[in-house]
């Protein structure tokens, strides 16, 4: 309920202008700045009271004096019981919404001695986010605990509520009560920001730890939604009124562990708040109707909260939205496709992903092929959620972050595990059980490795068995030098060994999307990787993303995203005998392989004679030559340049000169820049020919260089990758409808 707009259309309030800077209350025609967050605050609960707990505004009095405080200070609403305003019944003292957690409980301190002063009955606290409810006239002025009450009374009622949220907005005596409530987005966004600032307290825990606990909250708050309940039941994520806060603990972790029993991967550690901690933040999500709040709402709201919390220290994990969006909207993803993400993160990939297979079956649905809300329509996208949707992600508290971020969006969680994304499937099943995880069954793949870091060979001995994890030698020094591959590298880039993670796990014709750094696309140190690719994926696309698009996220390198299609067994022994074949003909090419053959020759010839060495020129007491000779006697007549001959001790001394070794580096400089020079020409003409005749079909290609943020993360307003994606779509259906036949 919108209660500003309804206030308005009933005129308990005005605005002076469309700006609204100024609002009165037109009973008691009190007029106040709105341009103040706490007014804000106060405007809404000022209207609750008229609106929901049914007060006449005759009884509300706004910004009363307070008797007997020095200096004059006002409570910001006291509702009276009778039209004179002589008997004050409830005292309501009001926060802005960002209000700390510390400044809460001095703003309940402050509520206490105005409604003591007052004489008031009731006290409520609140930020709009956040309510505390007290029964004051009735305890000693000293307690705050055993006089927690669930709610003020509404009008009339005589005996106060045991809960403030009731199945169908009826308690169990058949009264009017309150029932979830679905807010915005941008308010539910506000209270996980604020209960994860109350759990954080400032460094009293770190923000993960508070991270996990307010995910296992909202964890709880979800699986109580649930519950089946009958009309007139209270939910068990709340507080009652008088109750012993250790009995509200008690009963949020039966909750948590009724739902850890039917998924235990969700949460494998208890929570671990104490009955204070838990109380504040029951008091934030509590009134929540998280589960029937629109899943697009909802489903942004906890992505810009994670997307907050995650460019902090977690950068890494969170891919922008646009990115994902676009690699999402291209690929023919169907309820039926098996999807995975290799590096999953928080999950974003996903989520989108399963955000699609939804909104075709709201299209379906639309078609007239079932009912909207039908088990059809349900079927169609939560089998593809429960059976389909995999994901994969080393840090475990990460992956309970994704599996929460699904369960917010309506599920999709079962299937993502924490674990080392680039471990064999075999392990993989092994160590989870889950046997969806298995090589050559997925029909895509999406996914943002981790760039930068290295896998090395005496951390992981899996680097073993890749390819790309063995030290390769180009197919010219093969030919030239008869060998092959070298061993084991010593690491490899994580970003290169999770191409080759991504075909082992695609079927064939499968396609991964993937977001690479350049440097795999441009370095010449990286051939080997490029040469890999083009044997076992055909290339479908390459987009060019802005220096800046992950700046946001901490990561600074220039990236693309990749669109490839695995190769059947067949097409990749085709492309690898049709590479050998071209190799051999160029090799056996004069101008190259005897060209090579002829410098080398010519180079050793060179040096076996000292050909062209004056050895003259050496200084025999330099301090070098003297170190290199090691104090070995010298005749200097055995140096005279007329008499000096090839072999014996003097050959010997003169190479371990360091005017020898200079000549000799520059020989041998010559030579190698001339043998390279050939090289080169002979890998251009390969890859030429390579080109025209076996890897020849069409590439899309295109450079986004606006994609909807700046390097800050503010929203801009011009997105390439939409108009990118429309022209990828088609560019993919005419490969999937045959009319591309390379492959056929």
């Amino acid at each position: 309920m919108d209660v500003i707009q309804e206030g308005l259309a009933k005129k308990y309030i005005k605005f002076d202008s469309e700006e609204r800077k100024y609002i009165t209350y037109v009973i008691p025609d009190v007029k106040k700045s709105f341009t103040n967050p706490e007014e804000k605050v106060r405007a809404e609960t000022y209207l609750q009271l008229i609106l929901q707990y049914e007060y006449k505004p005759q009884h509300i009095d706004v910004e009363v004096t307070v008797p007997a405080r020095i200096p004059s200070i006002h409570a910001d609403l006291v509702v009276y019981k009778d039209d004179a305003r002589k008997s004050p019944y409830i005292v309501v003292e009001c926060k802005k919404e960002t209000v700390s957690e510390a400044e809460f409980v001095q703003a309940i301190e402050q509520g206490f001695g105005y409604t003591h002063s007052l004489r008031g009955d009731y006290l409520w606290v609140t930020s709009g986010l956040k309510s505390k409810y007290y029964d004051v006239g009735n305890f000693p002025a000293g307690e705050r605990i055993d006089n927690i009450i669930a709610a003020i009374p509404r009008f009339g009622q005589s005996k106060l509520s045991r809960a403030k949220y009731y199945k169908r907005a009826v308690d169990e005596d058949g009264r009017p009560a309150f029932d979830l409530e679905i807010v915005a987005q941008d308010e539910l966004t506000r209270v996980f920001s604020q209960a994860h600032q109350a759990l954080w307290a400032g460094g009293k825990r770190n923000p993960s730890e508070a991270f996990d606990e307010l995910d296992k909250l909202i964890f709880c708050k979800l699986w109580d939604e649930k519950r089946a309940r009958k009309k007139g039941e209270p939910y068990d994520f709340q507080e009652f009124t008088k109750e012993d806060p250790d009995f509200l603990l008690k009963r949020v972790r039966a909750i948590y562990e009724e739902g850890r029993l039917k998924d235990p991967e969700v949460f494998r550690e208890p929570i671990r708040l104490t009955a204070s901690e838990l109380r504040t933040i029951v008091g934030y999500l509590a009134k929540l109707n998280i589960g029937d709040t629109d899943l697009d709402s909802k489903g942004r709201a906890f992505e810009t909260f994670l997307g907050s919390f995650f460019r902090g220290d977690f950068g890494q994990y969170f891919t922008p939205r646009e990115v994902v969006d676009f690699i999402v909207k291209v690929l023919p993803i169907r309820n039926e496709s098996r999807v995975l993400d290799t590096s999953c993160g928080s999950g974003g990939f996903l989520l989108y992903a399963l955000d699609k297979v939804r909104a075709q079956a709201n299209h379906m649905a639309e078609e007239g092929y079932f009912k909207k809300e039908s088990v059809q329509h349900y079927n169609h996208w939560h089998d593809f959620a429960e059976k389909n949707l995999y994901g994969i992600e080393i840090s475990e508290s990460i992956a309970r972050t994704a599996k929460m971020n699904m369960i917010i969006h309506d599920d999709g969680h079962t299937n993502v595990i924490s674990f080392d994304g680039l471990q064999s499937d075999q392990e993989i099943i092994g160590k989870t059980g889950n046997k969806g995880f298995k090589y050559n069954s997925f029909d895509y793949i999406i996914t943002n490795p981790p760039f930068g870091s290295s896998v090395k060979q005496t951390e992981q001995a899996y680097l073993k068995n890749y390819r790309l994890g063995i030290k390769d030698v180009s197919w010219i020094d093969r030919k030239q030098k008869n060998i092959s591959q070298l061993g084991p590298r010593d690491s490899q880039s994580t970003e290169v060994l999770f191409i080759e993670q991504c075909w082992r796990f695609l079927k064939p014709g499968g396609r991964l999307a993937v977001v690479v750094p350049d440097g795999v696309l441009t370095n010449s140190s990286a051939q080997y990787v490029r040469d890999w690719m083009e044997e076992h994926y055909r290339i479908v696309a390459v987009i060019s993303l802005p220096q800046d698009a992950f700046k946001a996220t901490d990561a600074g390198v220039k990236s693309s995203v990749l669109f490839l299609q695995k190769l059947t067994e067949k097409q990749t022994e085709h492309i690898q005998h049709a590479k050998q074949k071209l190799q051999n003909r160029l090799w056996e090419k004069p101008d190259y392989s005897q060209a090579i053959a002829k410098l080398e020759a010519e180079r050793d010839r060179i040096m076996k004679n000292h050909q062209g060495f004056d050895a003259s020129l050496i200084n025999w007491e330099s301090e070098e030559n003297l170190k290199n000779l090691k104090g070995q006697a010298i005749d200097p007549g055995l140096f005279d340049k007329a008499k000096q001959p090839l072999g014996g001790p003097n050959r010997k001394l003169i190479e371990k000169t360091e005017e020898y070794r200079a000549w000799k580096a520059e020989i041998t400089k010559e030579h190698s820049e001339r043998i390279t020079e050939l090289k080169e020409n002979l890998q251009d003409e390969y890859q030429a020919e390579l080109a025209r005749d076996v890897a020849n079909y069409p590439i899309f290609m295109a450079i986004a260089e606006q994609i909807g943020y700046d390097a800050t993360g503010r929203k801009t307003g011009v997105n390439e990758l939409d108009t990118i994606a429309e022209e990828l779509k088609g560019f993919i259906a005419d490969i999937d409808s045959g009319r591309d036949r390379f492959f056929a």
